[in-house]
């Protein structure tokens, strides 16, 4: 790298108030003082006036709201709302629905286990949405499926598409203008990559994977089912099917 571009590169990250550390701004959360003297998230850098940034994790928030460190970086008086941390949550969150909103519309978004799961097999996938609050036993066999998938050699496919696991069933119904959302797939290129990166930003900040569960958790390997049956199939039950009822009606 140039002495240019490195100069460039610097020029354009942003110091975090709590840690102090430099990092580009799509890893990070601008916030300004409003017209009200409360200090605003604002999630897209948009917002006009002077901001400061904090790393995009939750615990930073909180700490840069408990310790009044946006008032000493801005130097003037601000209001911080105690809860400020949950409030960038729910705009992280919402900003995520909007763009899968978005998604749907561009008619790149397929709701129900069976079609999920044949598009699975097909290959035809470049990310899964699976309802937070949907049953362990559906998402494990949409892996399988993905798994099992020929890719024209004969042999498994190891490239299991990203699982985003952020959102309850009730938000996804909400986004996608449904009902009895569990399990949905988008199709690759479109708006789908920035509906990724979204999500990528919020489980950075909640401190999760993209399918919601703790970084801390240790993700076990998930098992073939169980009596030695061969896998040429995907069974559904009852709740999985009845999935594909309300969607379809």
């Amino acid at each position: 790298m140039t002495a240019l571009a490195r100069k460039e590169e610097r020029e354009s990250e942003r110091t975090c108030i709590v840690t102090r550390r430099r990092e580009p701004p799509e890893a990070m959360i601008r916030f300004v003082r409003g017209p009200d003297g409360v200090i605003a998230p604002d999630i897209r850098a948009r917002l006009p006036g002077r901001g400061v940034w904090v790393g995009a994790r939750a615990a930073l928030v909180a700490e840069a709201a408990r310790k009044r460190m946006f008032a000493r970086s801005l130097k003037e008086q601000v209001e911080t709302p105690p809860q400020l941390a949950e409030d960038v949550d729910r705009l992280l969150e919402a900003d995520c629905l909007q763009m899968l909103a978005i998604v749907n519309k561009a008619g790149a978004v397929t709701a129900g286990f069976n079609k999920v799961a044949d598009l699975l097999a097909k290959g035809q996938v470049c990310l899964v949405v699976e309802a937070s609050d949907g049953g362990a036993d559906g998402k494990r066999k949409l892996r399988q499926s993905a798994r099992r998938a020929e890719n024209g050699t004969g042999q498994e496919n190891d490239g299991v598409p990203p699982v985003i696991g952020l959102f309850t069933s009730s938000q996804l119904d909400l986004a996608l203008g449904r009902t009895n959302v569990i399990h949905a797939a988008l199709a690759p290129g479109g708006p789908g990559t920035s509906f990724l990166s979204r999500c990528r930003r919020l489980a950075t900040y909640r401190g999760a994977t993209l399918d919601g569960a703790p970084l801390a958790a240790q993700m076990r390997d998930e098992l073939p089912d169980a009596g030695g049956r061969p896998d040429e199939t995907v069974e559904i039950s009852g709740s999985e099917a009845a999935e594909d009822r309300k969607l379809d009606e």
